[in-house]
């Protein structure tokens, strides 16, 4: 579904990405993993052809319809209500009238559909910026730390979310600090480190691999002990 070869960019005089080579199969649920500024956003910017790599080459098979993006809060109105925003991008898409609603309640937003936008929590805009991504069953889905702002239970939603989606054939690559949650959820994992991929495969793997721990596969333990970083 997705094909990165030897990605590079530089933003002035600094590498940014350093020769990214990714492949994620259709149907499976990747995760990208790096601490801040380590280039995550940057790669999904360069896979979404919103950003142009300086080299290298790329090849997404999803047609930019079939492509859902959550990469921010951004793309909602704040002074119109939950259900009153969704319904305008089911508008654009031509969706049926029950669709925006659906989605709300998938999500644990059908109690505040008519809570307007600036007056929701920092989680549950992230709630209702993933209902705007997925609100058209999109084929492939991006989504940029899309459980940061959310409380454990909800967390949690999300991963059942995500993983019904995978079911139904979707393929979602998704950015994360959250190693059990990778852990949990991903089924192939690269570790990013000041715009290098260090590692990837599938999570369980490259724990047992690096036998972070003696007990208790632990990402953030590999991840430590190939960078000398803290995630």
């Amino acid at each position: 579904m997705i094909t990165a070869l030897n990605i590079k960019k530089k933003f002035g005089g600094q590498q940014v990405l350093s020769d990214v080579s990714l492949n994620i199969e259709k149907g499976e649920i990747f995760g990208l993993l790096g601490p801040s500024g380590a280039g995550k956003t940057t790669i999904i910017n360069i896979l979404t052809n919103q950003l142009k790599e300086d080299s290298g080459s790329k090849e997404v098979k999803a047609k930019p319809h079939e492509i859902g993006i959550m990469l921010d809060i951004g793309g909602l109105y704040p002074h119109l209500s939950c259900l009153e925003n969704l319904n305008l991008y089911s508008t654009i898409y031509g969706l049926p009238k029950s669709k925006p609603m659906e989605v709300l309640e998938t999500v644990g937003l059908a109690d505040s559909a008519k809570k307007t936008v600036e007056k929701l929590s920092r989680g549950m805009t992230q709630r209702l910026a993933l209902a705007r991504a997925i609100l058209y069953e999109p084929k492939l889905l991006f989504l940029d730390e899309p459980t940061s702002a959310l409380d454990p239970a909800t967390s949690k939603g999300v991963c059942v979310l995500l993983q019904k989606l995978r079911e139904k054939g979707a393929t979602i690559f998704l950015t994360t600090h959250n190693m059990d949650e990778a852990l949990k959820l991903c089924d192939n994992i690269a570790l990013l480190h000041d715009g290098k991929i260090i590692e990837q495969g599938n999570p369980v793997d490259i724990c047992n691999r690096y036998d972070a721990v003696r007990t208790v596969p632990d990402l953030e333990a590999v991840f430590l002990q190939l960078t000398g970083v803290v995630l």
